[in-house]
């Protein structure tokens, strides 16, 4: 030891205890690096050396393993932090700067507080003290240098992983469904099972449009989903169990089953306390750090995958902008998801109340009212709005399905035929390469039989070439002629009458009529004031205005209607109530609220609309009532009754009770 070393310890830094810290990053390190670790170790002796008896130095050794990046996770730094503010040590050692910290804001931390409490700190290049300001800029330099040794090392790994991920050369573990091939390439499972149970996943979620309904048909037909174990003593094998909704959305989003490498697909960012947290926000694919579609063989294309993406980000209902869509589902409300408030612009709820064992749908603006407390925006009744904007779908449609069916087909036939030209020139363009591989072969001397076979393998390397393009040509060709005149023609003529038909028809599920009318509809703004006004607007940005009356209230609307009044009134003169009963049922009529007669109910319109019951158009004949008779001809009234069951006195039966007048 120098002298200028020994005049830095002074009697205080002796009082106090010598801390050793010792650390490596990795376990991998630990286990193989010995050297290392002993030579950290072997400053015990540098102690020993300045003075500090062997019970004063204590060793922390305890964040073996574990980077110098950050101190969250290192509970031995810490300990030594608190030991120095406490002003209990007198020297810190360490075999260099990166032992103690790599990153900057703590390692100057460390330095300040060493400068507070007059500690020293020592490496394997000499003694240093803090309070000092030579020493504390040297220090400074070694911190800044050690954290850009970090910042280089994790450049250079990361560089050649990014560099190998453009390629689409980095590997990975696979989702359940794609296995490497004997090549390392990447291939569908080979299991039929697995390749089946992923392509009826996809099939499904083309024809539902919800991950969630997704789920619940493969629970409906008692199916399960392939899952590969990783890790444990059953690592690798295939398990089969119930499919799940997250487990669901994840292979929808995933775009390997697409066909496509991807890395880079999150961001991370690190937070103050030295965590790393992945963000929530998704990352377009043109913005990932790789992206290489069409890499290997999937299960989808990858068209299909984005489309599929844009149907997931509009189910999504929680957190959405209130002018987004929301899923179609199962209740009869057409506008479900389109109906927008023509006051606050918002998008409007829907509720539903029975009556009579039929749901109908009201529409609702109700974003003020449940989130500030004030009056409700609007409050549409949907039945008859349902009713007119099917009308008005209808309307609009038929009159222009021939011209639009002719413009489609038109359309169709101008698109194959520029195709078909393209087609026809890369045929062209391989035989004239043909064409010239052959004039080079003929040109050639034919005793040069070098030069002679490498002309004739290319000549039948062309014409391969020639003939393939050729046979590629002719089944496109024939293809397309064969879908376009058996299948397509028909099915575009066939929309003429298929829409209405489908429309009108009464087995088809609410959420198809739905997803019928989100094709044709972007949006309705409804605005109730004297009339309901209803502001359609088409995907094609054509608008349509209806005006609806404002619906009546239920109770005027369930009143039975005038002619039905009138009929019961003309049978009441000859008829009593269960024979009125019947014979209305009979015509086929309804009360106001749609339900079969019966006597109660009769008995009620008679009431309600003044009507002369059948007992006073039957005392307006002169006919008597039991007593009356009775008295008349001076008998009991039980004898009365007997004589009319036996037909001596006719007697007509005056309500639905079993109450007769005579004659």
């Amino acid at each position: 030891m120098n002298s200028e070393t020994h005049q830095k310890v002074q009697a205080e830094h002796l009082s106090r205890n010598a801390f050793l810290y010792v650390r490596q990053s990795t376990l991998r390190q630990v286990r193989e690096n010995v050297e290392s670790s002993q030579r950290q170790y072997g400053l015990r002796d540098r102690a020993l050396a300045l003075g500090w008896p062997l019970e004063q130095i204590v060793v922390i050794d305890c964040d073996q393993g574990q980077s110098g990046s950050g101190v969250v996770e290192r509970e031995g730094f810490q300990k030594l932090v608190t030991e120095v503010s406490m002003n209990r040590a007198g020297i810190v050692m360490g075999l260099e700067v990166s032992r103690l910290a790599r990153n900057s804001s703590d390692w100057h931390r460390l330095l300040e507080i060493c400068a507070l409490t007059s500690t020293l700190l020592l490496d394997e290049d000499g003694l240093y003290d803090p309070s000092n300001f030579n020493d504390r800029l040297l220090l400074g330099l070694k911190g800044t240098m050690s954290e850009v040794e970090l910042h280089l090392i994790r450049a250079r790994l990361r560089g050649g992983l990014l560099q190998k991920a453009r390629r689409g050369e980095l590997g990975g573990r696979l989702p359940t469904g794609l296995v490497y091939g004997s090549r390392g390439q990447v291939e569908r499972d080979p299991d039929g099972q697995v390749q089946e149970s992923f392509r009826h996943l996809f099939a499904t979620f083309r024809r539902t449009g919800s991950a969630l309904a997704v789920v619940k048909a493969f629970r409906q037909e008692g199916l399960k989903f392939p899952n590969r174990v990783w890790g444990g003593v059953h690592s690798g094998e295939l398990v089969w169990r119930p499919l799940g909704y997250y487990r669901a959305a994840w292979v929808l989003s995933c775009p390997r089953f697409a066909g496509a490498y991807g890395y880079g697909r999150t961001r991370s960012v690190q937070l103050p306390n030295g965590k790393v947290k992945r963000t929530k926000k998704k990352v377009e694919p043109e913005e990932w750090y790789a992206f290489i579609p069409n890499a290997h063989a999937g299960y989808i294309g990858w068209e299909e995958y984005q489309q599929n993406q844009k149907k997931l980000q509009e189910n999504a209902t929680q957190y959405r902008c209130q002018r987004q869509q929301t899923p179609p589902r199962e209740g009869p409300a057409l506008l479900q998801g389109l109906a927008i408030c023509g006051k606050c612009g918002r998008r409007m709820h829907v509720s539903y109340h029975k009556r009579r064992g039929h749901l109908y749908p009201d529409y609702n603006c109700g974003h003020a009212a449940s989130r500030y407390g004030e009056k409700q925006c609007q409050h549409i009744s949907g039945r008859d709005l349902d009713l007119a904007l099917g009308e008005l779908l209808l309307a609009a449609i038929n009159p222009l399905n021939l011209e639009v069916a002719l413009a489609i087909e038109q359309e169709v036939e101008t698109r194959i035929k520029e195709v078909d030209c393209l087609r026809r020139q890369v045929v062209q363009r391989a035989q004239q390469e043909a064409d010239l591989a052959r004039r080079r072969y003929l040109q050639v001397d034919p005793d040069n039989r070098l030069v002679a076979d490498q002309l004739e393998a290319d000549w039948n390397s062309k014409l391969r070439d020639l003939r393939s393009a050729q046979e590629e040509y002719e089944h496109q060709q024939e293809s397309e002629q064969s879908t376009l005149r058996a299948e397509q023609r028909e099915r575009i003529r066939a929309l003429a009458t298929d829409f209405p038909r489908v429309w009108n028809d009464p087995s088809l599920p609410y959420r198809e009529r739905k997803r019928m009318t989100r094709l044709l509809l972007e949006d309705v703004t409804l605005r109730k004031e004297e009339k309901i006004i209803a502001q359609v607007r088409f995907r094609g940005g054509a608008v349509k205005t209806l005006e609806l009356p404002l619906p009546l209230p239920f109770c005027v609307l369930s009143r039975t209607r005038p002619e039905v009044v009138e009929v019961i009134d003309e049978l009441l003169g000859e008829h009593e109530y269960c024979e009125i009963v019947d014979l209305l049922n009979a015509r086929g009529l309804r009360s106001g609220d749609g339900r079969a007669f019966n006597v109660h109910i009769v008995g009620w319109i008679c009431k309600q609309s003044g009507l002369r019951t059948r007992r006073q158009r039957l005392r307006e004949k002169g006919m008597l009532t039991l007593k009356e008779m009775a008295r008349k001809i001076r008998v009991k009234d039980l004898t009365i009754t007997h004589w009319r069951r036996e037909g001596r006195i006719i007697g007509y039966r005056s309500n639905y009770r079993t109450e007769y007048l005579y004659v």
